[in-house]
């Protein structure tokens, strides 16, 4: 077999990327005269010794940290080996060698070609970023032969990775950048609006030629701005929104410091290298309001204008459950910076194809929103601006005012529905949720971001407003999302994404789809906060969006349920407790922890790790275990709250202070006083449901809750109830507490005699063949 064979067929490939996919590459089939990949395969010999060259090197001219590398091998038995780790001898091996040397100072993908028949090649691709020591398998994202070049760079352009790495250079500038307008005294909530302005500018070819040749400091300010106002004019933007968002930049007509020397020349050309290019390669991202965020978040002010950036995953997650397309009209009445309105055109655009009168149709008049505060709606039409939409329909005024909903019923007919509602307003989250729909054409769909607070009323204003949303409207899905999913604005409010069909009233047969989204694969990471580090988000979410279209109920994450106002709009409510993941492992966790306790609470106890009984005990499924409502079990109850200063006049003790803390078995100190009976279990009922064992006579704080048993309870059988009722904590968080009435609703699964009654029995034996078990029990 001859390899000159397979390096024919990539040659032809990569010439026909140049010819007919226009796109500017170059490739080099020797050691190429760059420095840094010279340098970083001067050492890179398959062998071991010297200098070693894998056959194709493909650098793209306007992305010049991106790599594409090719090994060839003629036979495709030597395609790939075992371990990967013959580098000499096939295809696979060797481009991950070389790729491990040069992802030291670049992004790369690498091929391995195997095979002399072109229509019988079999082709291997993988992604290895900037000093990342593991290659990843891009299998899912290619298909198992050679693409267009221009497929692998969107492939590269969309990586998660990328984002990653880019969105941490961009906030890295962003953070001198923000040092440097304090210098210059530019108040925090104008240095986006700054940016904005000369973002604008910097799309007029004629500002761009001319910026650098400025007759004054103050006569550039002057410049950018009046450049910036023409092209909001051009876009034929509403008098009313124009002189609105004209006074927020009222700023800029007083230089002060920006008016010294070489200071806003350089601060453009910093902006048009720095922003530019991160906005060059990652569309539709709204980086308006990350950056608007940034400058905030080490201010004393009054959080600025107090807007909360909607993650862009989210308002990606958001058009993908609509099912967002080409025909649709977007509608925002809360639009912020636009980031429900950005990612919404990327999908349209993407769904319109080639179809360049449909995507000059979408920016005509596919995209509109409203915002209330003409600093952030000068920032939504910037943002909109820049990302290409042609007529920006963005208006500045207040979406309750019948004048401007008319005009937008009437004028744009829209048929999707985004928003997250301001937290920092005179009306309800829900109110802006029914003004939204208002406007929908019959059968619109909407997602709206709401707290979870909203989910979870059965009371008051919030559950009236709850109840006149299923007379008019269908609630289709409420996604619980991640506790920290507003890490990045600061702000710590547990919220749900519910999804809604507009002008039909619910039915009352109608099931609704919850799910328990809190993992989103996200993770904090400086300085970018939380992100997609691992990469594992578009599988994440392809799974979400799966399951609520196809309305799939899965234990431990998603339940169809029939509900009405009065319920709690959550999965934490509904969905069926995982227990096929609790193993032998759970139980012994729990006595370890409890053993520790005892521990380090006596001067005189000896822990014993061997079992209190030889025989092993082996459990029936899960699936066999019967359902019991706590209630049937228990007594629940709260307990007398004694505050710490209390007890401090009784001196130290025998008797456990319980409180809410999840460690020590929940105990923060022994006193000489008691007003509870032990023999019980507890339950944390301000946070997280963190339940626990309390042998002893003791006192609690405020917000313990105790279950007192109906039947004999012995330590064992507490042991096991324990480890069951602990893998419902998913149920509980800051927005929806453990309380009694919750608690009371619960049922949890344990193992039964044949009559239907627990088999308690069974459960202390199971235990007393577990490690530690000798130990529980005084």
């Amino acid at each position: 077999m001859n390899e000159r064979i397979t390096e024919k067929i990539v040659r032809s490939h990569l010439d026909r990327a140049i010819k007919d996919e226009n796109l500017k590459i170059r490739y080099w089939e020797q050691i190429p005269d760059d420095k840094r990949i010279k340098k970083l395969l001067a050492k890179a010999s398959k062998r071991g010794r010297g200098r070693g060259m894998p056959e194709f090197i493909v650098s793209f001219d306007e992305y010049q940290d991106f790599l594409v590398i090719v090994e060839c091998k003629a036979d495709i038995a030597k395609h790939e080996s075992g371990d990967r780790n013959s580098p000499a001898n096939f295809a696979v091996d060797g481009v991950l060698h070389y790729s491990k040397h040069l992802a030291q100072d670049f992004n790369v993908l690498s091929i391995a070609v195997s095979g002399t028949d072109k229509k019988a090649l079999r082709v291997s691709h993988f992604f290895q970023f900037k000093k990342e020591g593991v290659a990843e398998d891009a299998g899912d994202l290619f298909k198992s032969n050679l693409q267009r070049f221009g497929d692998y760079l969107t492939a590269y352009r969309e990586h998660g990775k990328l984002l990653n790495q880019d969105l941490g250079k961009l906030l890295l500038f962003t953070q001198e950048l923000n040092k440097q307008l304090h210098l210059l005294k530019v108040k925090e909530a104008n240095r986006s609006l700054l940016i904005s302005a000369i973002l604008m500018a910097l799309r007029d070819s004629s500002f761009v030629n001319s910026y650098e040749k400025s007759q004054s400091p103050a006569w550039l300010l002057k410049r950018i701005k009046n450049t910036m106002l023409e092209s909001m004019e051009k876009t034929g933007i509403q008098t009313e929104t124009y002189k609105g968002i004209e006074a927020t930049y009222g700023f800029m007509d007083v230089p002060g410091q920006l008016g010294k020397g070489r200071v806003l020349i350089n601060l453009i050309n910093d902006i048009d290298s720095q922003v530019n290019s991160f906005k060059k390669t990652h569309d539709y991202y709204d980086f308006l309001g990350r950056l608007y965020i940034e400058f905030l978040r080490y201010s004393n002010s009054d959080r600025g204008l107090g807007i909360v950036l909607t993650p862009p995953h989210v308002t990606d997650l958001s058009v993908r459950l609509v099912n967002v397309g080409k025909d649709d009209v977007l509608y925002d009445n809360c639009a912020g910076t636009g980031g429900f309105l950005i990612s919404g055109m990327k999908r349209m655009i993407n769904d319109a194809g080639r179809d360049s009168e449909k995507i000059k149709d979408i920016k005509k008049g596919g995209l509109v929103g409203i915002e209330i505060q003409p600093d952030i709606a000068s920032l939504c039409f910037s943002n909109m601006f820049i990302h290409g939409d042609g007529k920006s329909n963005v208006f500045q005024g207040d979406c309750f005012d019948s004048g401007m909903t008319m005009k937008i019923e009437s004028d744009y007919k829209p048929t999707v529905g985004f928003l997250n509602p301001p937290y920092k307003s005179d009306r309800k989250e829900m109110e802006f949720v029914l003004n939204n729909m208002s406007m929908l054409r019959p059968n619109g769909r909407c997602a709206a971001l709401l707290p979870m607070q909203c989910a979870l009323a059965q009371k008051g204003e919030m559950h009236a407003l709850k109840k006149i949303l299923m007379e008019k409207h269908t609630l289709e899905a409420v996604l619980s999302l991640p506790d920290d999913l507003f890490h990045n604005s600061g702000v710590g409010v547990v919220t749900c994404l519910m999804v809604f069909t507009a002008h039909q009233p619910h039915p009352k047969e109608k099931e609704t789809w919850f799910a328990y989204c809190k993992d989103d694969g996200f993770v904090k990471r400086k300085p970018q906060g939380r992100i997609d580090h691992y990469n594992t988000w578009n599988k994440i979410r392809g799974d979400w969006v799966s399951a609520f279209r196809n309305h799939k109920a899965l234990a431990g994450f998603s339940v169809m349920k029939q509900v009405s106002a009065h319920d709690e709009w959550c999965a934490e409510a509904f969905i069926e407790t995982d227990y096929k993941k609790m193993t032998k492992d759970n139980f012994v966790s729990t006595m370890k922890k409890f053993v520790a306790y005892k521990f380090l609470s006596s001067d005189n106890f000896e822990p014993r790790i061997k079992p209190h009984a030889s025989n092993e005990i082996r459990l029936p499924s899960t699936d066999a275990w019967r359902q019991f409502k706590i209630s049937e079990l228990f007594s629940v109850q709260g307990t007398k709250t004694t505050k710490l200063d209390e007890l401090r006049g009784y001196g130290d003790g025998e008797h456990p202070y319980v409180t809410t803390q999840a460690i020590n078995n929940g105990v923060a100190g022994h006193y000489d006083f008691f007003t509870e009976n032990g023999g019980v279990i507890v339950v944390d009922s301000a946070v997280l449901g963190f339940t626990s064992y309390q042998p002893y006579d003791f006192s609690a704080s405020d917000h313990v809750e105790k279950l007192i048993p109906k039947f004999d309870m012995t330590p064992q059988v507490a042991m096991f109830i324990v480890t069951v009722l602990n893998e419902d904590q998913f149920r509980y968080n800051y927005g929806r507490k453990a309380s009694q009435t919750r608690i009371k609703a619960r049922e949890i699964r344990l193992p039964s005699r044949a009559d239907g009654v627990p088999d308690f029995r069974l459960m202390e034996d199971y235990i007393k063949s577990l490690p530690f078990s000798s130990s529980i029990q005084d």
